[in-house]
């Protein structure tokens, strides 16, 4: 039986959601692209993920991944060949994504947005605060650029030290590490200038940058947000019901929580628990404009609260 074809809600400019794009170039996936704003609202979006406002979304029917983690580990199970973890790397690359994803993407989103400076426009400013919780300072961000272009010259530095001994990739084939560390450097080519200057001293980098590039994005489609979410309306969640008996906290299938990232965009999801794992949480809810759906979150880096 064919696979669904998955539905990526996503913007152009996001680099989480370039990390997914890659992936579908990678497995040469045809997709459907639902482009949404980069800034709120998102009135067809948000009845599907209950509030959850990060991007990118991955919907495959009434089934929504929320968070590139659990997004990544859905398309690996769907599509194991060619696999992102070869050479027996399953558990390294995830540790990985942790630096890729926090301390290197936070550095450099202070070197693009100190680097654009007032042209950032008021209303995606008022946007990330409310994201955020806290001030979007990109006077701040100007004020460190000095130190935000230490920062990112120190993360691409270990990039050119893992390909030192001119392995095509970090891991010598390629896989979630590269997507991974791609993003950062991605996402600074896209706004800055000196982008070329500044990789001048990383030849081997700017190599691995090109040869990723060039796997592409897999084949596109284009859909509207209004086409997605009647999907959903039209579909049953796919998601099988188990349970995990090492979970330290003892939640199981059926319980009621609240799922949220922990660092920024802390908007709790609400739904009844249907799987869990070590790695994943599956909620089951409720919305009078999609009907029952099931919201997939990652364990790492969210937080699980009763009720």
């Amino acid at each position: 039986m064919p696979q669904p074809t998955p539905i990526l809600h996503h913007f152009d400019q996001s680099p989480f959601s370039e990390k997914i794009r890659i992936i579908f170039g990678f497995k040469k996936l045809a997709w459907d692209s639902v482009r949404i704003s980069r800034i709120m609202p998102r009135p067809d979006l948000m009845p599907m993920t209950g509030g959850y406002r990060r991007t990118p979304t991955m919907q495959i029917g009434a089934d929504i991944y929320c968070d590139t983690q659990i997004i990544i580990r859905e398309l690996e199970r769907r599509y194991p060949t060619p696999t992102l973890f070869p050479a027996g790397n399953a558990g390294m690359p995830w540790a990985l994504g942790m630096w890729t994803d926090r301390p290197f993407f936070q550095s450099t989103v202070n070197l693009v947005f100190g680097f654009i400076g007032d042209k950032v426009p008021q209303d995606f400013i008022a946007d990330r605060e409310k994201l955020r919780g806290g001030k979007f300072d990109i006077a701040a961000m100007t004020a460190a650029l000095p130190q935000m272009r230490d920062q990112f010259r120190a993360n691409v530095d270990w990039i050119e030290a893992q390909l030192g001994d001119n392995r095509p990739w970090l891991f010598g084939e390629f896989g979630l590490a590269d997507v991974s560390a791609y993003m950062n450097v991605w996402y600074a080519r896209q706004s800055l200038a000196a982008m070329d200057e500044m990789m001048k001293p990383f030849p081997r980098t700017a190599a691995w940058e090109e040869r990723i590039r060039a796997i592409g994005h897999g084949t596109r489609t284009e859909m509207s947000s209004a086409d997605a979410l009647e999907i959903a309306a039209k579909a049953q969640p796919e998601s099988p019901v188990f349970g995990d008996p090492t979970d330290p906290n003892g939640r199981k299938p059926g319980d009621i929580v609240s799922v949220m990232p922990d660092d920024y965009g802390k908007i709790p999801v609400r739904g009844e628990i249907v799987s869990l794992s070590a790695q994943h949480i599956a909620i089951r809810r409720s919305d009078e404009r999609v009907g029952e759906v099931v919201v997939h979150f990652p364990r790492a880096g969210f937080l699980v609260v009763p009720g």
